[in-house]
């Protein structure tokens, strides 16, 4: 049956997607192969690719990078998905004290992850030029991948289908794709891990938080 389906390859952003959808519920422990099936019932998904950065420790939340190095732990167990990682960059920014007065001037060190629309952008060109894929399914709503999306659409003639895992869709997205869906409560609900994975070292559980 999987064979008479289309070969798809889905890109998940991962940043855009965890604060789409994903922070302020708990569903987080979530499995990103059980969601692709959800979502795309009828194409055969031969590849994931999540790209993503290691976070830093945050003094708001310092259990930061041991979550999610527990994630990524269990996204390891799947074999259909790969881990591709950008970085994040501190550099200091001037930025003006709230009514101070006379006016007042603070550096302050600003964090932005860097790379993973870029990575993103570029394994989708890839793997669509190299015919890895019948169909490309991407998880963002960035605007930014308007242009690549467009490349595969007009130059590769194959479709890409964005999933959208904010409120609203990005009109820049919507003007190539081929087509548009969200991401409900119910396909998170649906997707999670089990609470004790297994891999290679051992068993490992679900984190208490989520």
């Amino acid at each position: 049956m999987a064979d008479t389906l289309p070969r798809t390859f889905v890109y998940v952003d991962g940043f855009n997607f965890y604060y789409g959808a994903l922070r302020r519920t708990n569903y987080k422990w979530l499995d990103l192969a059980k969601l692709c099936r959800a979502l795309l019932p009828h194409d055969n998904v031969a590849g994931i690719k999540y790209f993503t950065a290691k976070v830093s420790g945050d003094p708001r939340n310092p259990e930061s990078p041991i979550l999610q190095q527990v994630y990524l732990r269990a996204l390891s167990t799947l074999p259909q998905v790969s881990i591709v990682y950008g970085q994040f960059l501190t550099h200091s920014v001037p930025m003006l004290v709230s009514n101070s007065n006379p006016r007042k001037w603070v550096k302050v060190d600003k964090t932005e992850e860097k790379g993973s629309d870029v990575n993103l952008a570029t394994y989708l060109l890839h793997d669509g030029f190299m015919k890895l894929y019948d169909v490309a399914v991407i998880i963002s709503n960035d605007s930014d991948l308007r242009e690549p999306v467009k490349i595969v659409r007009q130059v590769l003639k194959l479709p890409v289908g964005i999933i959208n895992p904010h409120q609203r869709h990005s009109k820049e997205l919507q003007e190539f794709a081929t087509f548009v869906k969200r991401i409900r409560e119910r396909h998170l609900v649906s997707s999670q891990f089990p609470d004790t994975v297994t891999d290679d070292r051992g068993s490992f559980h679900k984190p208490a938080k989520w």
